[in-house]
């Protein structure tokens, strides 16, 4: 299995902010932009599998600034890491200045897909070569999220999870 880059898995997806969609201050409901996220990391995990993808976890989301309603949405996923079957997935969201038309980073959220065959069994998916500074250190980080939640779910100890013991060494 050939290795991927993350930017052979990238998805963007850009919508506007509709009156139905926002909450009583008028900014974008939560939930929507989980939602959207979830659709952008779903097709960057198939672009870099080639395989059914289902979400397997929501790692970190970060609420950063409100989207007010009308806002142009713009969020953009890729693959982080690989592990033997799971895609870790970055997702940036980005709003843009309706008169000026830049854009400022305003949310971010990690989730976790898993390649599956037709009959919803793990699949192995291929390693990814991480090429820009970021997404070499988005990389690095994801070895030392997926210890992190391994130790707190029980199902590694402690003293094997060597990423996360470095931070603490050095």
């Amino acid at each position: 299995m050939q290795a991927k880059t993350p930017s052979e898995s990238i998805a963007v997806l850009t919508d506007l902010v509709l009156p139905g969609e926002t909450n009583p201050l008028n900014n974008l409901f939560g939930g929507e932009l989980l939602a959207r996220m979830d659709r952008a990391a779903s097709i960057a995990a198939r672009r870099h599998s080639r395989r059914i993808t289902v979400t397997a976890s929501v790692n970190h989301v970060a609420f950063n600034r409100a989207i007010p309603l009308g806002s142009v949405v713009t969020i953009e996923a890729k693959v982080s890491r690989t592990f033997k079957t799971s895609m870790e997935i970055y997702i940036d969201v980005w709003i843009e200045d309706r008169e000026s038309g830049i854009k400022n980073k305003a949310n971010e959220a990690i989730y976790t897909f898993v390649a599956v065959d037709e009959t919803g069994r793990p699949v192995e998916v291929p390693a990814i070569l991480p090429e820009t500074e970021l997404e070499k250190q988005r990389f690095d980080a994801a070895l030392r999220r997926k210890q992190l939640s391994l130790v707190l779910a029980g199902k590694m100890k402690p003293n094997e999870a060597t990423e996360l013991k470095a931070l603490f060494t050095e």
